[in-house]
């Protein structure tokens, strides 16, 4: 639960300006062969603060990034690796905060000038200014920072941060996010955060160097996720937050679930098949638009949909039950149109 997570992405476009490595060896282009990010050796953390005293440190598990002949730099970061050491921590950062069933990577770009490292053969070690692109949350921003370049030998190069770089969570569409987070856990949590990063590039080409393709990350692959079936606390700590992500919508007045909606419910349909001891209330509930009569029948056919996906999908109906609440527990005030959409929701509660 960090709104610093969002520090984080700015970790990886610097992770661009490591490219600038290439210039180890005398040669008219430092580029030559292309550049691959070494995972091993290679750490990007972020740094949040909780109820204004609190720091927490965290990371990302899973990225990979490259370098071509032409100095055009490319970094992912599979989101759902963020790392805070505590399982259910990870799982509302990927689901409240980040929302990776939507935005499943960050993406760093830049396109690094030669002359940035012309220097670095003589000086090994330096300090440039990258601008980079970074596209998180499908929000896509230009800027610059300050990294430290070190040339360790002709095929490898180090880049860290300079300094832990600030990050708001308002730049990035993050701050519903943040205030998801901070209903979820009842804690006050400060929407910026900072990063810091260590990367290691290899020349391709050089002994143990991978060839440069187009980067890829695997999103399934997550830090401390557990494999198979979850533990009754692990079950309901999810099934908590799936209530809290807001993003199984309905259209006002409608039943129908939203295609929007189809990856976190590929998702709820995971958690649900690796909980196969539990047994579930949908809970369907509506905004306060029309009366009470209407409201109650629309929040029963909502909570009806979305047992129908799930036994579509071949979970047994006999786990679960549908529940319609009308407007009678509205998760917010009904006095925006935003906070309409936020009632019209789905909650699930284990009832076993």
């Amino acid at each position: 639960m960090r709104s610093v997570a969002t520090a984080w992405m700015t970790a990886l476009f610097l992770v661009l300006t490591f490219a600038i490595p290439g210039s180890g060896q005398a040669q008219s282009n430092p580029f030559a062969g292309g550049w691959v990010l070494t995972a091993d050796g290679s750490t990007l953390g972020f740094q949040s603060v909780k109820n204004e005293t609190k720091v927490e440190g965290s990371s990302f598990a899973t990225f990979s990034g490259t370098i071509s002949e032409a100095g055009d730099a490319e970094v992912r970061v599979a989101l759902d690796s963020v790392d805070t050491k505590i399982d259910l921590r990870n799982v509302r950062m990927r689901f409240l905060f980040f929302e990776t069933f939507k935005f499943p990577e960050a993406i760093i770009t830049a396109h690094i000038d030669p002359a940035l490292i012309a220097d670095l053969p003589t000086k090994r070690r330096m300090t440039i200014n990258m601008p980079y692109t970074l596209d998180l949350h499908g929000v896509k921003i230009a800027r610059t920072a300050d990294v430290s370049v070190t040339l360790i030998s002709d095929d490898m190069v180090a880049v860290s941060s300079v300094a832990a770089i600030p990050v708001a969570t308002s730049d990035f569409n993050l701050d519903a996010g943040i205030t998801k987070l901070q209903e979820a856990a009842k804690v006050k949590i400060v929407p910026t955060g900072s990063i810091t990063f260590d990367w290691l590039f290899q020349r391709v080409g050089a002994s143990g160097a991978a060839p440069v393709t187009a980067p890829a990350v695997e999103p399934t692959t997550t830090a401390l996720e557990t494999t198979g079936n979850f533990d009754a606390e692990a079950c309901k700590g999810r099934f908590e937050i799936l209530s809290n992500a807001g993003n199984i919508n309905f259209r006002s007045g409608s039943a129908k679930l939203d295609v929007a909606g189809s990856a976190i419910l590929d998702n709820l349909y995971d958690i649900v098949s690796r909980c196969p001891e539990m047994k579930l209330e949908i809970g369907g509930h509506t905004d306060d638009a029309g009366s009470d009569a209407t409201n109650q029948a629309l929040s029963e056919k909502r909570a009806r949909s979305v047992i129908d996906y799930l036994v579509a999908k071949g979970i047994p109906a006999d786990r679960l039950t549908a529940h319609g609440y009308g407007e009678a527990v509205p998760l917010v005030a009904n006095d925006s149109a935003e906070n309409m959409s936020r009632n019209r929701r789905i909650e699930f509660k284990v009832t076993n």
